[in-house]
């Protein structure tokens, strides 16, 4: 639990997901088109990643675990949450707060 409160936190936004998954894929493009450079954690490409997915699944309580965003540290959702954050238009100010954009 320790290892994923620490990887969530090592920069404004971190994604935990998997090299295959297509949601992954379209949460990390749409953050990459408002220029942010998030931390990726592709958990099927890591030594731990069972590890780690089994931490995230106790302290989410979510099935799908991936894609898991956090901003500032915080879980932001997955895919469906991340989603309607930018069409409320509250992701973009989220990201700004936790120092992902400059603009």
């Amino acid at each position: 639990m320790d290892t994923v409160t620490r990887m969530a936190s090592s920069r404004p936004v971190v994604i935990f997901s998997r090299s295959s998954c297509s949601m992954c894929h379209t949460i990390k493009s749409l953050l990459l088109e408002f220029g942010v450079n998030p931390a990726v954690y592709e958990l099927d490409e890591m030594t731990k990643g069972p590890e780690i997915e089994q931490a995230l699944t106790l302290r989410l309580g979510r099935n799908p675990i991936v894609p898991a965003v956090f901003i500032g540290g915080e879980f932001a959702g997955g895919a469906s949450e991340i989603i309607s954050l930018h069409l409320q238009r509250t992701l973009q100010p989220m990201l700004r707060n936790a120092g992902a954009l400059w603009v």
